[in-house]
């Protein structure tokens, strides 16, 4: 089980892995190794380019397969090309994309290529109503493919809570319901959304939606979805409080019930991560700033062996 980085010549993070082709094929976003002011905005963070990486198999040693996508080829997009994940249809390759137009304002783009490593070519304009950041794709059983998204502070999703963009909205009191992920399906061309976004409600086992206050629980950023079994299970990074947790519903677009911890808090600022079957067992992909010695702008990408247990629920990991 491999719990060192997966790549040691650059800094990589917030890894969403895939089963293309026989193999894991995972899209990271590419930390620089620069020295830089760290800030609740995130303008630490200022990738320039993706790239990607594949695996035989999750125990496998990784490969690099260079520059995907750069910065100056998506001719809406000013900076920061944070957290990507991609997905496969007719014969095509898609990278989704989060980076902040010309106005300073985070959309999602989508890039298209007929090989999973790229290289991508940038659509000339995001996605028409997207917004924030951390774009996960899913495919369900049935052929839909939606795409999730959302993450606070910098992600900017505070900012949409009124429908418009407002650059200085505060986040919620802590008494009232937590800002939620946002979900929409995808057009059969992969290219829009087939419908507005909509919001992903997650619950306490009460049914009531968790609170701005409920740290522990309550919704950051880095979503992503898996179906197990029957069940769907909506993961996430609770931001400043360092944890990875999920619910689960019976739908793709919820509601979810909160169900519990996946990973413990590891060394660095939040985490972020996917889950993949992959040879009838299921890992876990995520980042820490181990590498570098617990720079947060400077991760590494890791993998570890993921269990249900017999009710379906989520074995907690120490990473």
């Amino acid at each position: 089980m491999t719990r060192r980085p997966l790549l040691s010549q650059f800094y990589t993070a917030d890894p969403s892995a895939h089963a293309f082709e026989g193999k894991v094929f995972i899209y990271p976003s590419h930390d620089p190794d620069v020295d830089a002011v760290e800030n609740d905005l995130g303008d630490q963070y200022a990738m320039t380019d993706y790239r990607v990486l594949s695996q035989e198999h999750p125990e496998a040693e990784a490969v690099d397969h260079g520059v995907a996508l750069a910065l100056a080829d998506v001719p809406w997009a000013s900076k920061q090309l944070w957290a990507p994940d991609a997905a496969y249809r007719h014969g095509r390759y898609y990278l989704y994309f989060p980076a902040r137009d010309k106005a300073g304002v985070f959309r999602i783009g989508v890039a298209v290529s007929p090989r999973p490593e790229g290289p991508f070519a940038a659509q000339p304009e995001p996605i028409a109503g997207s917004f924030s950041i951390d774009p996960c794709a899913f495919e369900d059983t049935d052929g839909q493919v939606y795409l999730y998204f959302g993450g606070v502070w910098g992600g900017q999703l505070q900012c949409w809570a009124r429908g418009g963009f407002d650059k200085d909205a505060a986040m919620p009191p802590d008494e009232t319901p937590a800002l939620q992920p946002k979900v929409a399906r995808l057009r059969e061309d992969m290219l829009e959304f087939a419908a507005p976004p909509q919001d992903v409600v997650i619950t306490d086992e009460a049914g009531a939606p968790l609170k701005a206050g409920d740290n522990g629980r309550r919704y950051f950023e880095g979503p992503w979805m898996h179906k197990y079994r029957d069940t769907y299970y909506f993961s996430y990074s609770t931001g400043d409080t360092h944890l990875l947790v999920y619910a689960t519903g019976s739908s793709p677009s919820g509601p979810f019930v909160y169900r519990g911890r996946i990973l413990s808090p590891v060394l660095g600022w939040t985490t972020h991560h996917s889950i993949l079957e992959h040879g009838g067992r299921w890992w876990l992909y995520y980042h820490d700033a181990s590498l570098s010695g617990g720079v947060s702008h400077k991760r590494c990408v890791k993998v570890q062996e993921l269990f249900y247990e017999a009710d379906g629920s989520i074995r907690p990991m120490e990473p």
